[in-house]
């Protein structure tokens, strides 16, 4: 969840319930952290196939919020594209939803095709939209699913 959705659903519960409910706000913790947690799993994929983060080229599928939307706002793929480049590595995205203007000014907007992923040393699905064809990823050296959308051999899973 985004950061202003995280506030409200706390402050509806509290509104309604008169307290806070601290299965909310744990929910909220862990919905925070998770851009950190996953840049720390991809940092330890690389590690195993002795890839540095530091000069990887690293293809993000997906910017958006949530599946087949071009919303980005409050999208924890931001995150994770902003802590990835903090390390060094040179990060580019595929997502025909998301308007370019949207896009973080150091993450190039690229068409997903053969040549894309097997230049990547590690791609990395954060958005499951409909429209992308997973079957490119085949090739890739290394494909890190957050969303457990694929099925076939390399890939590693949150």
């Amino acid at each position: 969840m985004g950061t202003a959705c995280r506030s409200y659903l706390s402050w509806e519960v509290k509104r309604t319930l008169g307290r806070s409910v601290r299965f909310v706000d744990l929910a909220n913790d862990v919905n925070g952290h998770m851009p950190s947690y996953v840049v720390q799993r991809l940092i330890e994929a690389l590690n195993r196939h002795r890839i540095a983060v530091n000069g990887a080229r690293i293809l993000l599928l997906g910017l958006a919020y949530k599946r087949n939307s071009g919303d980005c706002r409050a999208s924890p793929a931001l995150r994770v594209a902003h802590l990835l480049q903090g390390l060094g590595a040179t990060v580019s995205a595929v997502d025909a939803h998301v308007e370019p203007e949207r896009v973080p000014a150091a993450v190039a907007l690229v068409d997903l095709d053969e040549a894309r992923v097997a230049a990547a040393d590690l791609v990395v699905l954060l958005t499951d939209h409909d429209s992308v064809d997973y079957d490119l990823l085949a090739g890739a050296t290394l494909v890190f699913d957050t969303r457990n959308r694929l099925r076939f051999g390399r890939v590693e899973r949150l």
